[in-house]
């Protein structure tokens, strides 16, 4: 919660707005300072956003577009004006600091943005939310929770903390992203040449040069910041999104690709024309 506050707090006078004109906090997460209360509650609370209601979403490494897809429903069904979206992770409390083919490759950080209603053909296009649970057993927190409280016997197996199959991780990967890419340029009608950056899910760099290979992206619009910050989970797409703003590479009318993968097997896909 303390990262996504600071995140929080930055957006919010990037877009020039108080805590109080917020309706809705939402934060992706999957390390939450505890099971409950929510870390969006801590933020909103902290923030003092009186008038929003708070909820995280627990879906790992797509969580900041399949949180962005949320916001947009929110603010395209007339139920909120202005919502806070959050991705903050401190996975450095979750990998296991012996296991070296996994410890190494993760991170921590935060990123938010303060979604509101755009002019028609504008901002949010559209997205593609997808899911392979059958695939669920190859990135793991396999204890800790209600189907194995944490004990003596889960401290000694490391069963608390973060399990990964890198192997099939990276198969599942090259394949859906660019899938659940191709598939939200289908429907929002757009090609290759219509993209300006493509901002992949941060984990890997052979992942996002294949995922670019595929869906034939030039290397110059792709976004590739992992050896800076390291996976971070749902905070990478917003963090490299960040890090193009500030540098003043996002030009109004651009339009920007969203695509990442996660556990769950989760993997997700948004566009947007960029507006500010």
């Amino acid at each position: 919660s303390d990262l996504a506050l600071e995140a929080g707090k930055a957006a919010l006078a990037d877009a020039g707005l108080a805590p109080e004109d917020l309706d809705l906090v939402i934060v992706a997460t999957v390390t939450p300072d505890m099971f409950f209360p929510s870390v969006s509650s801590l933020v909103q609370g902290a923030l003092g956003a009186t008038r929003a209601g708070a909820f995280d979403i627990l879906i790992g490494c797509t969580g900041f577009v399949y949180a962005l897809s949320t916001a947009s429903a929110f603010v395209q069904a007339g139920m909120a004006e202005h919502v806070l979206v959050i991705a903050a992770e401190t996975l450095s409390r979750i990998v296991n600091w012996e296991d070296r083919s996994t410890c190494v490759l993760f991170g921590d950080g935060a990123g938010a943005a303060v979604i509101g209603r755009a002019a028609p053909g504008e901002g949010i296009q559209g997205f593609e939310l997808w899911s392979d649970g059958n695939s669920s057993q190859y990135l793991t927190v396999p204890a800790g929770g209600s189907r194995r409280p944490t004990d003596e016997a889960v401290l000694q197996e490391r069963a608390q903390l973060l399990h990964m199959d890198g192997h099939e991780v990276f198969k599942l990967a090259v394949r859906g992203c660019p899938d659940v890419a191709e598939a939200v340029m289908r429907k929002v009608g757009v090609t290759h040449d219509d993209i300006d950056w493509a901002i992949f899910h941060q984990a890997n760099r052979r992942i996002i040069e294949a995922a670019a290979k595929r869906l034939d992206i030039p290397d110059a619009r792709v976004v590739c910041d992992v050896e800076k910050y390291a996976n971070t989970s749902a905070a990478t797409i917003p963090l490299a999104m960040d890090e193009l703003y500030k540098e003043g590479k996002l030009k109004t009318g651009q339009m920007i690709l969203l695509a990442g993968f996660g556990a769950g097997f989760s993997l997700a896909a948004g566009l947007l024309q960029w507006t500010k």
